[in-house]
């Protein structure tokens, strides 16, 4: 199998505001992009020919993945004009499939090793019309639940209900297909909320008994929320090896499998515990903790006394001396007045609560600090609540307390009342 169909057309927008200029498939995972990890790991497994199905920030996808030399694989794009659905997208592929095999996959969803491989060598064995892969989740109310019978996949009921829920397998996003499901593609109707989605086209061929069900052999993540960011950059990190190509000074300490890449500098008096990773050019220290599972982008500036744990600080970002920053995402080129406080943990030691898309929702994590979008400035002395979300281009004056999000290009400035005092009349 040669082929893969890689679907990116969609808005991001359940990844605002780090999404808001940039595709979340560009956004960093273990210091490269997300679909970096994936067009490695299809590259692996033997194919040669990838077709991306792109739409928003569709420029600044192409020309990230132009950039970078992938051998003997090529990347071939097409535009979704409208985003229609997940078959409407997969349709654009018709041509591209032929009378051929393809993978063909959610660009959203990360795999642990040897997904691919286990996946193209079960369809072979099985001969079947089509493999679908499921993994088991806690809770596969949200996604698509399903059954299966002798290895094959008898049913699959989109977000059921409890009476609907067969299984506790959910539909991973990660399909072997041929022209039956392109044939399927061209007969789906709308669903309820007008889209085409290629979970009716996958039950079409379910009908026909010959849809194998592949249970992934690792993890798999979906990448729908900000903070599955920071699962998917602990889980890479955890399976890295580390390298050191940068400069580390004398009195500076590196613990685990940490990468530091050419032109970092790692000043004297910083304690780095890996796994962790520290990009080019980026200057940590000096006498900072950078904590187990960071990803320090390229050109970023960790002052003095600053201690990171467990998060994603993107290019250009500078967080001044004194500061905290837990288990949050942290966009590009935005800067942390000194004192810069990121709380991550409730006193009531409740999962934490984000907004996304207007609604708040449970994160499902204990620990989650913020979620700050590109060109994000505080004020010295700035303290920000477990789960805020400060949109791009947002400012913070001296001192302010964030408890609440704050929405793009906005400054928040605290409101105190003074008392002058006269000491010469004291």
């Amino acid at each position: 199998m040669k082929k893969a169909v890689i679907l990116a057309a969609g808005d991001s927008t359940r990844m605002l505001p780090l999404s808001a200029n940039q595709p979340k498939h560009l956004l960093p995972i273990a210091g490269k992009p997300l679909i970096f990890h994936t067009l490695e790991a299809l590259q692996k497994a033997g194919i040669t020919e990838i077709l991306i199905i792109y739409g928003y920030h569709k420029e600044k996808l192409s020309h990230a993945i132009g950039s970078q030399d992938w051998g003997r694989m090529t990347v071939s794009y097409i535009h979704q004009e409208e985003r229609k659905g997940t078959a409407h997208a997969a349709g654009y592929a018709r041509e591209f499939v032929g009378d051929d095999s393809s993978i063909v996959m959610n660009g959203d969803i990360l795999m642990g090793p040897g997904s691919f491989e286990g996946l193209i060598s079960y369809h072979q064995k099985g001969k079947y019309e089509m493999t679908l892969s499921v993994r088991p989740v806690e809770d596969p109310s949200a996604y698509g639940v399903v059954a299966i019978e002798d290895g094959k996949a008898v049913k699959l009921i989109e977000k059921p209900t409890k009476e609907q829920m067969v299984s506790n397998l959910v539909n991973a996003g990660l399909y072997i297909v041929n022209k039956s499901l392109m044939d399927a593609i061209a007969k789906t109707k709308p669903s309820s909320r007008g889209e085409y989605e290629i979970t009716d086209s996958i039950e079409m061929i379910i009908e026909k008994g010959n849809v194998g069900g592949y249970s992934l052999p690792s993890w798999w993540l979906d990448m729908g929320r900000p903070w599955d960011l920071l699962e998917a950059n602990k889980m890479i990190l955890s399976q890295e090896k580390g390298t050191i190509v940068g400069t580390v000074e004398e009195g500076a300490v590196i613990k685990g499998e940490t990468t530091v890449k050419q032109g970092a500098i790692i000043k004297a008096g910083a304690y780095i515990e890996g796994p962790a990773i520290i990009g080019e050019n980026s200057v940590i220290g000096p006498n900072c903790y950078i904590r187990a599972h960071t990803a320090i982008g390229n050109n970023v500036k960790i002052g003095n006394a600053v201690e990171i744990k467990n998060s994603i600080i993107m290019d250009g970002t500078n967080v001044g001396h004194l500061s905290y920053v837990g288990d949050s995402v942290i966009g590009r080129g935005s800067n942390f007045g000194a004192g810069t406080i990121i709380a991550n943990l409730r006193h009531d030691n409740r999962n934490v609560s984000v907004t996304v898309k207007g609604k708040r929702v449970s994160s499902g994590r204990r620990k989650l600090g913020a979620i700050i979008g590109d060109d994000v400035k505080t004020g010295i002395g700035t303290s920000i609540s477990p789960g805020v979300v400060i949109h791009q281009g947002a400012r913070t004056g001296i001192g302010v307390i964030v408890d609440r999000d704050i929405e793009p290009f906005t400054l928040v400035i605290a409101k105190q009342e003074q008392k002058r005092i006269d000491l010469n009349r004291e």
